[in-house]
């Protein structure tokens, strides 16, 4: 007897355990049937959930289906008592008590069970135990159920609060990024950029250049295409732009038909050899002309994009279709 005790604690002890671990409510609802039927020895136990006014029988094990997945009024199943009365329901023979729907056991193997509710005060959800013999609960089986349903109800909320914590940040990232990305191209926008150059120019990261590129005559092509047209001709030119740079390098929409990369650690002859790359890789006839500034490790980044500005400016001055280095 002493063997049997020390062991349904032990069992006991390892399912709290389990559940103080349990990151999710899935997992706390697979670890809780099954811990349940091994400390009562039982053919069956379920767990059910307080979902508004019914029993939501989310999973179980047991010799045989029950009612896995089922929702039923409050008011018409055994679990639905115990909850709203806040106390454990032990009933010897399921076709002796008012409280059981006889019609819906009828097809099942049980013939006794035990339910216990998960909270006494204001219950969330209830543990099923249930037998295929007639078996009358003692009060040690009722106490270790209750001992886990309490332990189910901390790690319930807990599981809820550190999906709801998880959802919140994913969501809060999925509105960072939407804030900085340009809508249409689905590169960096500018605001992105301003703050991503201004942070490496804090850094003093030598050396550093930033490329301005812009679609020649892409006034004209809207006039001639249209402006969906344009839209579409900014999208793929992005996307083109987006596998020409490398993995470290930022490429954002500056404005209009206009772009920005930012280079950093790579020297002159690397820093042209990606702006050509951007250039040849630029889709079908269009063409674009790029400037590029260094950074000279004081300028403000107001300056430094002012002379990408200017170079850019006489790269389109010299016939377009090119790039410029700016002095």
């Amino acid at each position: 007897m002493q063997t049997s005790v020390a062991d349904t604690l032990s069992t006991l002890a390892d399912a709290i355990d389990d559940l103080a671990a349990a990151g999710s409510v899935e997992r706390v609802q697979r670890l809780v049937h099954s811990a349940a039927r091994r400390l009562t020895d039982a053919d069956g136990a379920t767990l059910v959930l307080r979902e508004g006014g019914e029993c939501h029988y989310v999973d179980e094990d047991a010799m045989k289906p029950l009612w896995k997945g089922r929702r039923f009024p409050l008011e018409t199943c055994v679990a639905g008592w115990s909850m709203l009365h806040g106390e454990p329901v032990v009933i010897d023979d399921v076709y002796a008590d008012a409280r059981v729907p006889h019609a819906a056991y009828r097809r099942t193997f049980v013939k006794s069970l035990l339910i216990v509710p998960i909270r006494s005060h204001d219950p969330i959800g209830a543990i099923g135990i249930y037998w295929g013999e007639p078996h009358t609960a003692s009060s040690e089986e009722i106490a270790v159920v209750r001992a886990l349903a309490g332990s189910t109800a901390v790690a319930l909320e807990r599981a809820k609060l550190m999906q709801e914590v998880e959802r919140r940040r994913i969501s809060e990232e999925d509105l960072r990024e939407l804030s900085e990305r340009d809508p249409l191209t689905s590169v960096l926008n500018r605001r992105a950029w301003d703050q991503l150059l201004a942070s490496a120019l804090r850094k003093g990261r030598q050396p550093l250049y930033v490329a301005l590129l812009d679609l020649d005559h892409f006034k004209r092509y809207n006039d001639r295409h249209g402006h969906p047209a344009g839209d579409e001709l900014l999208r793929r030119a992005a996307r083109a732009w987006r596998s020409a740079v490398r993995a470290e390098d930022v490429l954002a929409r500056y404005g209009g038909e206009e772009f920005a990369v930012l280079l950093a650690g790579c020297e002159e002859d690397r820093a042209i050899e990606i702006a050509e790359r951007l250039r040849h890789a630029t889709i079908d006839e269009q063409r674009v002309s790029i400037g590029i500034a260094r950074w000279d490790g004081r300028e403000s980044a107001a300056s430094l994009v002012d002379r990408a500005d200017h170079a850019l400016y006489a790269a389109k001055r010299g016939g377009r279709n090119r790039v410029m280095l700016a002095a």
